[in-house]
């Protein structure tokens, strides 16, 4: 009797715990820590819209998560949640400057989910990489709370593999989910991983601050920050760069659109960066301008955009394809590859150092 009743308080605990609709997946990653973050649906709201439009459900979403410390780096650590069967996933800690390592860049996932989908399935074929860098643009609007859990269905199987750095797009934003989801306290920042140092920047100024003033002094402070952050960081190997919108574009209607991005080429020379990695076109993109590679890849499921006016002198390739790039490091030389959603090959790049 007391082993059945123990059963059932166990199936009815099971049976009453939230439903899990994100993750596990880790963000965070350093040689020595790392977050894990997991997101339930706690409650759910359905909507009834007037004129006899079809009723919406709006789930409440609640975080959890868990940091932890003391970890070794360039280590594989295998985690997993007890009372919610299969649900695990494992995470690579960041190595010493001395190890390989590879890493993910892709974006703008926020529409066609079937799309979206595909270009998951592919990077799964493609290799496991220790970490992503995502562009940004991950759903149609950070503040519909039914859009995140289709989100990150559809990417379950890559993040519970690897760990997640995450650029704010212009259509998350900037909502409170974007920074709880993804466990940042500011909407730039940086971090370093092996020989490498990254800069991740909001390049939303549109979404920044309600007024003109707000959003020139919200960028003038970033460029402060992203200035001392290259100068302090001088003696690693590699500086990498990335954001949602890019400096440079074979799209007609958006050229000269960002000149806020386009301004940060001198600071960018100045300081060595090797490449800069973006979003917000839906195409894939490559420049090479005075020794820095520039690439484009929002090719993760959004409508696709035409590349109908390559910037001259600096084009390298442009096609309008849905895509996702990998890179990787081996002491003083990189190789970046670009494939598109049939798992092709459209761009191949050798930096050697």
């Amino acid at each position: 009797m007391k082993t059945l009743l123990l059963f059932l308080a166990g199936a009815i605990a099971l049976a009453a715990a939230p439903a899990l609709v994100g993750g596990p997946f880790v963000v965070n990653v350093t040689r020595n820590t790392a977050t894990v973050v997991w997101i339930v649906e706690s409650e759910e709201l359905t909507l009834h819209p007037p004129a006899g439009a079809a009723a919406r459900p709006f789930p409440s979403l609640r975080i959890e998560k868990t940091t932890l410390t003391g970890l070794q780096p360039n280590t594989r650590y295998d985690y997993d949640i007890p009372g919610r069967d299969g649900v695990k996933g494992w995470f690579k800690t960041a190595p010493a400057a001395t190890q390989p390592y590879h890493f993910l860049v892709y974006g703008d996932t926020r529409t066609r989910h079937d799309v979206h989908r595909k270009v998951i399935e592919q990077i799964l074929k493609n290799g496991i990489p220790d970490f992503v860098l995502q562009t940004g643009d991950m759903v149609e609007n950070g503040f519909d709370s039914a859009l995140w859990p289709i989100f990150f269905d559809i990417e379950r199987d890559l993040l519970r593999q690897t760990a997640f750095f995450p650029a704010l797009g212009n259509h998350e934003r900037d909502c409170r989910n974007f920074f709880d989801f993804f466990q940042l306290t500011n909407s730039y920042y940086s971090f370093n991983w092996g020989n490498a140092h990254f800069s991740v920047l909001n390049s939303d100024l549109a979404n920044s601050a309600p007024t003109q003033h707000e959003r020139d002094a919200f960028w003038a402070e970033q460029t402060r920050w992203l200035e001392d952050d290259l100068q302090a960081n001088q003696n690693a190997e590699f500086r990498f760069i990335t954001a949602h919108h890019p400096l440079f574009t074979a799209v007609a209607r958006r050229q000269e659109a960002n000149p806020h991005m386009t301004a940060l080429v001198p600071m960018l020379e100045k300081y060595h960066v090797t490449a800069a990695f973006f979003g917000h076109d839906h195409n894939y993109q490559h420049y090479l301008k005075n020794g820095i590679h520039y690439i484009g890849s929002g090719g993760g499921g959004a409508p696709l955009y035409d590349v109908d006016q390559p910037p001259p002198g600096i084009t390298q390739k442009v096609v309008s394809v849905e895509n996702f790039v990998t890179v990787a490091v081996d002491g003083k030389t990189i190789h970046i590859q670009a494939f598109d959603i049939t798992g092709q090959k459209i761009d191949d790049v050798e930096i050697k150092h």
